[in-house]
């Protein structure tokens, strides 16, 4: 008993030092700094990384996924950098590991502060007890069509019975429509840049092909949202908004 009191109170101060560094750098990303200025000269920095430009922007990625600041500047950025192809890519690796880091962090080394900050939170409550019958399928469902901040759902979901492989396969699955997307519109950017070295025939082809991938990302997370509220009662009263 005094051995566990011992390891107890040495951790303490750790533990406070780093929950105290979390939330203060997410005060000072989300309030008080130009965040969105700051990501767009991130942008222009990796791109003149070469090489390591992939590597830089995975490993920014990741981590502004565990601080809980949105990434969808740099998911946009990626396909503006790399283009459709590996931009693709690079924020699917990039936002799965940050989101399975979230995760493991919440159901390992923060769990009471997860607890604290979404105590209450109907929504999440409905979502944790459809979790326990459902399982991956409803994580799936949770990232096609948000009902909850999806940085935070990442903490979240750690607290719940969900296996963590099932997590990440289901978040793969369900973040990728979104991600798409996101960077589709980044790579009509990079094209624009380029409108003088392509052919009409290019440009109109890859309008087509976004606009194609909006209709069906919209068609998918309709559906989602239906379905989730069919299991959790989720956005019944707000179903005509």
């Amino acid at each position: 008993m005094s051995d566990s009191r011992e390891s107890s109170s040495r951790s303490f101060p750790w533990k406070l030092i780093g929950v105290g560094g979390v939330i203060l750098a997410l005060i000072l990303s989300n309030q008080f700094l130009p965040v969105d200025q700051w990501l767009k000269a991130l942008l222009d920095w990796i791109d003149g990384l070469g090489f390591w430009g992939p590597v830089i922007f995975i490993l920014v990625y990741i981590a502004l996924t565990v601080l809980m600041i949105p990434g969808s500047i740099l998911t946009m950025g990626s396909g503006l950098l790399f283009g459709l192809g590996w931009g693709t890519l690079w924020t699917v690796v990039a936002s799965n590991i940050g989101a399975s880091l979230a995760f493991l962090i919440g159901r390992h080394f923060a769990r009471d502060k997860v607890e604290k900050r979404i105590e209450g939170n109907e929504k999440f409550e409905a979502i944790d007890e459809a979790v326990s019958g459902e399982g991956w399928k409803i994580v799936v469902l949770t990232r096609l069509s948000p009902v909850f901040p999806f940085n935070l759902l990442n903490y979240a979901y750690g607290l719940t019975n969900v296996k963590w492989r099932s997590y990440a396969v289901a978040s793969l699955v369900g973040m990728f429509p979104g991600t798409l997307l996101y960077v589709y519109l980044g790579a009509i950017g990079r094209l624009a840049g380029e409108a003088s070295e392509r052919k009409p025939g290019e440009i109109a082809m890859l309008i087509v092909g976004i606009a194609a991938t909006f209709a069906v990302t919209f068609f998918i997370t309709k559906s989602a949202r239906k379905a989730l509220s069919d299991k959790t009662g989720i956005g019944k009263e707000g179903s005509n908004e």
